[in-house]
């Protein structure tokens, strides 16, 4: 009975997956699908040098301004949005800079009314972000966990997740690398992780650490003849093309070294960070989340097909109203966690939703699933995933003097999307239309 559980296991997780894309898939039904929508430009105006980051540890925000602070706050004029979008760019080598930026085409794009909020649901307050059953679904299957969607979520070194919105540029939250005062002390060497199938022989390239381990061992006879240790060090290449050998003949016959890969992560050094200026106040003593997302350009591109920017002006607006996000929480470490959920409220710049998390899992890429604007010459319609916001995670919102708990993500606007564009081509030309 015991050997037919590894495969038992398999065939759940298929059946896992499967079940979650035919939820998917209804869940996206319908006519809507992605508009194609003019966006501002953002124009580099200045840039200056600043004094090098003091780093900080990291700070519990306490009670945010959610939606409902945000419906008692003006709406923020051009030259106001400005000073929001202009950014801090940190680099590698410790050292960063603003850049104050100016807003082309504004008067154009349209804006969205939106819903009066929702009637808030009193919860007892609890360090956790699963609310009932954990309808959460951890991908362990090694083929389905190194492929797209899956695939385009990564992982950071400071412990939060990320997603591929380019080969070489990451979307997350900007709370994993910056406070809203000063940069986190894991900003200084940040690194990205892909999830990789990658082969458990040896270590390192060519298993060139278990070679080393080998020709060099740590407990040696002083008083052995240079003759012996050259005889000894011929007789271990003659076991070590005898073990490649054999290595060989059992993957040209279908032995289990084909089996042996496992899924890992293949860490790459980030290059600078892009912060909005936005994300850097506070609106009375609250952390404002509005911007709480930030981009990740790494020093080297990677092989992993990644996902674009879109936005939609109101999810409730999509059928059954549901958006998806996967990221690496801590409670399934090495696994990806993938989830689906409906939007509770929303506003121009946040959406709640109750969908089931654990720390690990801020700066995931939220995402939704609809239809290309164009059918085929068969009349059928390819679908594509958008990434329209940012898991800022678990939140403590004040509501008419209470408190609620809320896990809230970032939605990516069309000024926002703007931004983001211009920091990954650095021509804005490039990003008029979302």
């Amino acid at each position: 009975m015991d050997h037919l559980l590894p495969s038992l296991l398999h065939w759940m997780a298929v059946l896992t997956l499967v079940a979650s894309a035919a939820v998917e898939s209804v869940a996206d039904e319908g006519d809507y699908s992605w508009a194609r929508m003019k966006v501002p430009l953002v124009v580099d105006r200045q840039t200056v040098q600043l004094q090098n980051p003091k780093f900080s540890n990291p700070r519990d925000p306490g009670t945010v301004c959610g939606i409902e602070c945000q419906r008692n706050l003006p709406e923020p004029g051009p030259a106001e949005l400005e000073q929001l979008l202009s950014y801090e760019t940190f680099f590698e080598n410790g050292t960063r800079t603003l850049t104050k930026v100016v807003l082309e085409g504004l008067h154009n794009v349209r804006n969205i009314s939106f819903p009066p909020p929702a009637s808030p649901v009193g919860l007892k307050r609890k360090r956790r972000q699963v609310y009932g059953l954990d309808g959460r679904f951890v991908i362990t299957d090694k083929h389905y966990i190194t492929s797209y969607p899956f695939s385009a979520s990564v992982k950071l070194s400071t412990g939060c997740s990320g997603i591929l919105v380019s080969p070489r540029h990451v979307l997350t939250a900007a709370h994993c690398v910056h406070d809203g005062k000063d940069y986190l002390k894991g900003s200084r060497r940040l690194r990205v992780g892909v999830m990789k199938l990658r082969s458990k022989r040896g270590r390192g390239r060519g298993g060139k650490k278990g070679k080393q381990q080998e020709t060099r061992p740590e407990v040696q006879d002083d008083a052995e003849s240079t003759g012996e240790k050259r005889e000894r060090k011929k007789g271990r290449k003659r076991k070590n093309r005898i073990r490649r050998s054999a290595v060989t003949s059992q993957s040209m016959f279908g032995g289990e070294q084909q089996e042996s890969k496992q899924p890992g992560f293949r860490w790459t050094r980030v290059k600078q960070t892009y912060i909005p200026k936005g994300w850097m106040g506070e609106v009375g003593n609250e952390l404002a989340l509005d911007y709480d997302y930030s981009l990740l350009e790494l020093k080297r591109s990677v092989r992993t097909k990644h996902m674009d920017l879109g936005v939609v002006p109101l999810i409730k607006r999509i059928p059954a109203a549901r958006i998806h996000f996967s990221g690496f929480d801590n409670d399934h470490p090495g696994k990806v966690v993938y989830r689906f959920c409906s939007v509770s409220d929303e506003s121009k710049d946040l959406m709640y939703q109750y969908c089931d998390a654990q720390q690990g899992s801020s700066g995931a890429g939220v995402y939704v699933r609809l239809g290309e604007p164009s059918r085929s010459t068969k009349g059928t319609r390819k679908w594509r995933r958008k990434v329209i916001g940012v898991f800022s995670g678990h939140r403590w919102v004040d509501v008419n003097g209470t408190q609620n708990d809320y896990n809230v993500a970032v939605r990516i606007t069309p000024a926002k999307f703007a931004q983001i564009c211009h920091w990954i081509h650095g021509d804005s030309s490039q990003c008029k239309l979302a």
